[in-house]
Formats: structure tokens, C-alpha cells, sequence
């Protein structure tokens, strides 16, 4: 999301809390967004980077920058709403959209009936038939025990309100190839990606990104999330999507799906070459120089 830079070059304070809520920052907010709305964003940011603390070495303002296009979608940064998370990937911070920020999404445009996706459990396929996209299961009734029960695929779906419907189904080891193929991290069985860590909520956010993004309706809103989705916003509204996640695997405390980056087919087919990522200086004097071309400038 392109924001206009019309506050004057200011002197900032490396921290987030000291940099957002300076005058200038704080102004160009409440200009955006407004007064209220304005103090709910900024104390979501601040509870974002304290519930991961490795965000506090990103620069200040790719945080913003990502957190302004969330703002821009209506989407919570909440870990507890899982719209769409701030991800670090070096010395910047990264947009990423959460399945339930897909599924919100897609509500607001007006378009869908029903849109669910769910696992499958062990003895509750009956079939499944790709041609007329039927699927026959015998769900287990008890709750507690069908939550233990091993996952053995995922089934999604959307009907329209005009009736049109689709329907996708993938066993858990055409997941799992999925996986080891657009995450080297988890192929190499690191044990930090979130696809170990929570494989079922990876596996949800890839098969609404494969439904939607190839059958769904697509709002403004959604073609922009879909966009920017793991990417790195910058100040002139341009992404750069990330292809070498290893960084972002090594870090801990990044809640739900934000530990592991999914790299997947839509954003092979973009046909604008990928912005290399600048080598970053080893020295706080460069860090704190490289701050100075922020955001708000």
C-alpha cells in the first residue's frame, strides 16, 4: 500500500514504541487513520512486537509499513484473531496472511455461501471423487476424541451465492510433498518451521490460498492480500517477496502460522523478476543510517 511521505525528515529513535510514537509518526498516523482509530493501531503494533520480541531488530518502519496494509485490509494483527501476522526476515519485518484472514476476506466481498476447510481424520474418508468434487466421510462424533484422532488429509470448499460450488481434496502426503518442495527448512527436518510446529494450520492456509487464488471470486481487498502476502512492504508501496526463508525458520515465539513462510505457486507465476535482498551492514551505525530512509520521510 502506497503511503504519501509529506512529513519533513526527522531525527528517530531506533525503538518502536520511542519511533511511533513520536510527533511525526504519531501525526501522519491519525492523518491516515484517524484519532481513536489511530491509538488502537498503534498500541496493536506495540503488542504484536512484545508478543514476538525478535520484531524488535527489525527497522521501525517495515513495521508500520507491513502493519499500515493490515490496517488497510481491516485485518487484526491480533495473535488471537490470526488475521495476518508481522514475520522477521532480517533487519525487516514481514506481511503475512493468516487463514482466517483469508476467510475474512472472503465474507466481506459478499460473494460466498459457505467457504470451510477442515482435516480428515483416520477411518473417515469414505471417497472421494475428483471429477464431480463429491467427497463421502463418516465424521467421528465425539469431539475430544476425533481431535486426537491422526490427520490423514484436507478437504475445502466455497459455494457462491449464485450457487457455484468447488471443492478440493489433498491426503496429507500430497501435503507434506507440498511442503518439503516450497520450504527447504522443512525438508531438511529443522525442527523450527511452523510446518512441524502446527502442520494442520499450514495445511489449512494452503488449501484456501489454492482454492480461492484459482477459483474464487477475487475482491480488491483479497487480490491485494494474496499479493502481498509474504512479502516485505516498502515505503513506495512496493514488495519484495522473499524466497530464502532460513532466517525466518530460525526464530522462535512467532505465533501460529508467522514461524514459516509458505512460498507457493502463485508467486512462482509472477512474471517481475524478485528484488534482491540488499546485504545488510554488521554495524549499528548502519543500522541507524538505514533507518533515517524511513517510511515516513
Amino acid at each position: 500500500m502506497e503511503v504519501k511521505n509529506n512529513i519533513a525528515k526527522v531525527k528517530r529513535p531506533i525503538g518502536l514504541t520511542d519511533y511511533i510514537t513520536s510527533e511525526a509518526v504519531k501525526g501522519q498516523i491519525t492523518k491516515m487513520i484517524g484519532g481513536k482509530e489511530g491509538e488502537r493501531f498503534i498500541a496493536a503494533i506495540i503488542s504484536s512486537v512484545q508478543a514476538t520480541p525478535t520484531l524488535k531488530d527489525c527497522r521501525s518502519d517495515s513495521i508500520v509499513s507491513a502493519a499500515m496494509l493490515g490496517q488497510s485490509l481491516n485485518l487484526s494483527p491480533s495473535p488471537q484473531l490470526g488475521h495476518y501476522y508481522l514475520v522477521p526476515y532480517k533487519d525487516k519485518a514481514q506481511f503475512q496472511l493468516g487463514y482466517k484472514g483469508y476467510i475474512q476476506l472472503a465474507i466481506r466481498s459478499g460473494q460466498y455461501k459457505k467457504l470451510n476447510v477442515v482435516s480428515i481424520k483416520a477411518g473417515e474418508l469414505v471417497s472421494y471423487n475428483p471429477l464431480e468434487e463429491e467427497i463421502v466421510v463418516n465424521l467421528i462424533d465425539d469431539e475430544e476424541e476425533r481431535e486426537q484422532a491422526p490427520t490423514i488429509g484436507y478437504y475445502a470448499l466455497f459455494e457462491y451465492i449464485n450457487g457455484f460450488k468447488k471443492a478440493i481434496y489433498w491426503s496429507k502426503s500430497k501435503m507434506e510433498a507440498h511442503a518439503e518442495k516450497y520450504s527447504r527448512a522443512y525438508a531438511r527436518k529443522s525442527g523450527q518451521t511452523f510446518w512441524e510446529k502446527d502442520f494442520d494450520a499450514m495445511a489449512k492456509k494452503t488449501m484456501l490460498r489454492q482454492l480461492i487464488g484459482k477459483w474464487g471470486i477475487m475482491s480488491i481487498d483479497m487480490a491485494t492480500a494474496l499479493d502481498s502476502d509474504m512479502s516485505v512492504i516498502h515505503e513506495d508501496g512496493t514488495h519484495e517477496y522473499i524466497e530464502n526463508l532460513d532466517e525466518v525458520d530460525a526464530v522462535t515465539g512467532i505465533p501460529n502460522e508467522a514461524t514459516e513462510a509458505e512460498v507457493v505457486e502463485e508467486k512462482e507465476s509472477k512474471k517481475e523478476p524478485v528484488k534482491k535482498e540488499p546485504k545488510a551492514e554488521a554495524t549499528s551505525h548502519a543500522a541507524n543510517e538505514a533507518q533515517q530512509q524511513s517510511f515516513f520521510v
